[in-house]
């Protein structure tokens, strides 16, 4: 037996960034492809078991009483495998390629009362187990249970002792797994005594078939009856997403850009007839955005806070553009453990340089004196919310013995990628970002007296903007939200990614188009605090998108227990937050660069 591509195996796991390149296994979107000739083995890892319903929540395969080596030896995962929560170890099927099997016996076992409750348990919470052959998952229910009637009202729990496996090769190489229990009877579970013991004996049959499909990829995911097939284009969530932009880019540049148009012409004109006149008071009649040209660029409080929010948005940008762009370039397969989980680590490793840069060269901009606090911020801005939240979740996981729980070494190499990357990446691109850095060169003067701001009505008020900004952008992406939750937290497989990067471009269009219609709006009501106003606006889309994970959770999902509602909880909560510095970025720099626009081509002194 012969393997192409690099090996799995890695013994210098002390090498945290060489493991981080090349934890995905074969390197992403390659297949390893393992060639056998008639009779080699074929090994078959145990991994997991959980809930059906609760995808975040499994087990090791041999914490259950199951059939079990006397001695477990693990295979060696890489990086993105252990984050999702794999823990393979060989087996006791014994499988040859191309060689069929009968009704062999696995194991013979005797249960007492209480492995045989644990086993009704789980399968009462529908356990599924997952085992993997040549890197090919295949899955199955662990036991059955009936519920017929009302009355009498029957409860019935049966064990699968039988597993027959059904796999397709072409040629010398594999391309297809599938364990089933089609003819199979379970197992009864039901009247046993306290003080028996039950005997069982698992046994298992392999059935080899030849397949004139040549590659793995071309078989569609969902074919084993498992899981649910792979989505389809959704054309309603295109469709509402696209006419939504159409309407906010219309009104933006049909109605907005005619306001302005006007509202130029005015003040141009006011202008010269008072330069023409007396030349004194050059202020007096004005009204709208004009009035405060002297300070509408009067730098707002908490500017590192601002400059660390803007950085740290613009690292998420290019981290989620990568890994939209790696998927549409095939760089993910749908049969590699964990590619994406490698892959964003190291995008957001490499792009702390990003989150420097810009956050560093903005505040030197605005200027900022406390350098080295502005970079210490930035790094901690995401890094410390996320440790909180990981140390909540994993220690739920171990507390419940879950595989999602991180292992010391797994926890210590994240560590030091973040310590010896992550950071050092961040400092130097504040470096960069500070000696590049250009004076602000602000259209108009600030006056160092600020104007007071006239009272504002309620429906330009910070709470009333935040809603507007955010909800629009959320109903852009509401239709194709629910199936990236259902991939995410579901059992779907989304391999949309052109549609995916679609939608993403139509998110930061409207939030774009938004922030500029809201921040005209602001400044026409002579309020020139549009700084931090700007961010919260349309960044309040991460609040929506939190409270559409509550909808989710109670109404189109099956997820319960205490070890998958605080990982989804959690971890929604992040995902809100990363939106809101993403897009509080871009409606940021939008605003900035309106309203440069607008003060350039007025006229004053």
């Amino acid at each position: 037996m012969t393997v192409v591509g690099n090996p799995r195996s890695w013994s210098c796991q002390w090498l945290p960034i060489l493991i981080l390149l090349l934890g995905t296994d074969h390197g992403p979107g390659v297949e390893g492809v393992t060639h056998y000739k008639a009779g080699d083995p074929v090994i078959l890892y145990v991994n997991k078991v959980g809930p059906y319903h609760n995808p975040q929540e499994t087990y090791h395969y041999y914490q259950l009483p199951v059939c079990c080596p006397e001695k477990i030896r693990h295979k060696s995962l890489s990086l993105g495998e252990v984050l999702d929560g794999d823990r393979m170890a060989e087996s006791l099927y014994e499988i040859r390629f191309r060689k069929n099997v009968e009704k062999r016996i696995l194991c013979h076992m005797q249960l007492s009362s209480a492995q045989v409750e644990q086993l009704r348990q789980a399968i009462e919470e529908l356990y599924y187990f997952e085992f993997v052959v040549d890197d090919l998952p295949i899955r199955g229910f662990v036991g059955y249970m009936e519920e017929s009637g009302f009355l009498p009202h029957s409860h019935k729990i049966g064990l699968w002792t039988h597993l027959d496996f059904h796999l397709e090769f072409h040629g010398d190489r594999i391309i297809f797994a599938n364990v089933s229990v089609r003819d199979v009877k379970p197992h009864s579970l039901d009247g046993l005594r306290p003080d028996e013991f039950l005997g069982l004996t698992h046994t298992y049959s392999v059935r080899w078939s030849e397949t004139s499909v040549e590659r793995r990829s071309d078989r569609r995911r969902g074919d084993d009856g498992f899981f649910p097939r792979t989505l389809e284009i959704h054309w309603l969530s295109i469709i509402n997403s696209m006419v939504l932009v159409f309407l906010l880019v219309g009104f933006v540049a049909v109605i907005l850009m005619r306001v302005l148009r006007n509202d130029l012409a005015r003040y141009n004109l006011d202008e010269e007839m008072t330069s023409a006149g007396s030349g004194d008071d050059f202020d007096q009649g004005d009204n709208g955005w004009k009035i405060i040209h002297t300070d509408v660029f009067r730098f707002p409080p908490y500017r590192g806070l601002l400059c660390a929010v803007l950085g740290v948005g613009a690292q998420f940008l290019a981290l989620g553009t990568g890994i939209i762009v790696m998927a549409l370039l095939g760089m993910f397969n749908v049969h590699r453990h964990g590619a994406i989980n490698s892959a964003a680590i190291l995008l957001y490793a490499l792009t702390c340089c990003i989150s420097g840069y810009v956050s560093s060269h903005f505040y030197r901009q605005i200027g900022g004196e406390r350098w080295v606090w502005n970079i210490i911020l930035t790094t901690s801005l995401f890094s410390v919310p996320f440790f909180l939240t990981w140390s909540v979740v994993n220690s739920v996981h171990w507390a419940n013995g879950s595989t999602q729980a991180l292992p010391a070494t797994t926890i210590l190499l994240l560590l030091t990628v973040w310590l010896l990357v992550g950071f050092p990446l961040t400092v130097i691109g504040g470096i960069f970002g500070k000696n590049n850095a250009s004076p602000f060169d602000a259209p108009c003067r600030t006056k160092n007296i600020a104007r007071e701001i006239p009272p504002q009505p309620w429906y330009k008020s910070t709470g009333i903007h935040m809603t507007v900004g955010g909800f629009l952008p959320f109903s852009a992406i509401s239709v194709e939200l629910y199936y990236i939750f259902a991939t995410v937290w579901g059992r779907e497989q989304y391999t949309l990614y052109g549609i995916l990067f679609f939608v993403f471009a139509i998110l930061l269009s409207v939030g774009a188009c938004i922030s500029i219609a809201l921040t005209y709006f602001q400044l026409s009501g002579e309020d020139y605090r549009w700084w931090w106003r700007s961010v919260l606006s349309v960044g309040s889309t991460g609040l929506f998108i939190f409270l559409y994970s509550v909808f989710y959770y109670a109404r189109r999902s099956n997820m319960s227990g205490a070890v998958q509602t605080v990982e989804f909880f959690g971890y929604s909560l992040l995902t809100g937050y990363v939106f809101f510095l993403m897009l509080g970025t871009i409606s940021f720099f939008s605003s900035l660069k309106f309203i440069r626009y607008i003060y350039v081509n007025l006229k004053m002194d």
